[in-house]
């Protein structure tokens, strides 16, 4: 019990907690989306929910340090738009269509296309462990959309998925650039306010369909009220997501802390069978497999030529090295 519980309390039980709670979040919203809450509707909940839960840490943070937010603002608006509003929005466009596991496999192709633009913009060969982890990926993907198979791939779905995994490939180009003065927890709350808001003004507006309901919400075998999704959501999938996430990146290092996030993949997997029945084929999950080692692969070929790379193509390392480094993203 002491051994358990000491893991639990070191970084890399902080990582997988952070996981586990991250992967909920598809769970949480398409049991909100099933009894008629639209994808807008679920995301501006959720981003304003966890922005006031975090407020009063952030500000605590910011004590004497409020220059910071003057230095990087562009930074949180960027971060709001993209990788906060943007992502979630898609993210959940696409649970809305396929299953969970497929929706964030989908996702998790961010740092393949990453791989793929270098080599097309700078008409560089990566080496030959990128390579190999993007084709592998590549081939992954072929598997989850099980083209072949008997149940159909919503397309729509699919272009939703991508279009998540495209607002991370943007972000992670936009933030490579910017310094990293700012506190991870000021720059997830200040990102939250800004994609609430922006969620906010453009349901106003009607450029967005906002529909809620205060339907029952099945989770399991269980029928319960409509706010343990939205709580669930908001609580666990994001707010002590994020927590735990800034934990564990701390206690164990970014690059460590992002190969452990790739077990939210397994996770979101497994909570959706628990809470929504749902279980990719077995095709899809060896596809599935196949993405997550070829994103491996991509990380490790970093890790191991960070400082060889660096002086070679420095700016395309740097977007790729970040990919890796970056705190997760509040969406999947």
């Amino acid at each position: 019990m002491a051994d358990a519980k000491g893991f639990l309390a070191s970084g890399l039980g902080i990582a997988i907690i952070s996981s586990a709670v991250f992967g909920t979040s598809g769970s949480f919203a398409k049991s909100m989306l099933e009894t008629g809450w639209s994808p807008g509707a679920a995301v501006a909940v959720r981003l304003s929910g966890a922005a006031l839960i975090l407020l009063i840490p952030a500000v605590v943070v910011l004590r004497d340090r409020w220059h910071q937010l003057k230095h990087n603002w562009l930074t949180i608006l960027l971060f709001g738009l993209i990788g906060v509003a943007g992502c979630q929005l898609f993210y959940f466009n696409a649970v809305a269509r396929l299953s969970v596991g497929v929706a964030l496999l989908l996702e998790y192709l961010a740092p393949v296309m990453i791989v793929l633009w270098l080599w097309i913009s700078s008409r560089r060969r990566p080496r030959a462990l990128t390579s190999a982890g993007a084709l592998l990926s590549l081939a992954g993907l072929v598997l989850v959309l099980d083209l072949t198979g008997s149940v159909k791939v919503d397309f729509i779905g699919v272009l939703w998925g991508m279009a998540a995994a495209v607002c991370l490939v943007i972000y992670f180009f936009i933030t490579a650039k910017e310094n990293d003065t700012l506190p991870p927890l000021v720059l997830a709350s200040g990102g939250l306010v800004v994609g609430a808001v922006v969620m906010w003004l453009v349901g106003a507006v009607g450029l967005l369909p906002m529909t809620f309901s205060t339907a029952n919400t099945s989770l399991g075998p269980w029928e319960t009220p409509w706010w343990v999704s939205v709580g669930g959501l908001v609580i666990l999938a994001t707010v002590l997501a994020y927590v735990s996430g800034i934990m564990a990146a701390r206690s164990l290092g970014s690059k460590v802390a992002s190969f452990v996030s790739l077990t939210e993949v397994l996770f979101a997997v497994l909570w959706a069978w628990l809470l929504l029945g749902e279980l990719p084929g077995s095709i899809q999950l060896l596809g599935g497999l196949l993405i997550v080692g070829g994103v491996v692969l991509v990380r490790v070929d970093e890790l191991r030529g960070d400082k060889r790379a660096a002086r070679v193509d420095p700016v395309a390392e740097r977007v790729l090295d970040h990919a890796n480094d970056v705190e997760p993203v509040p969406g999947p």
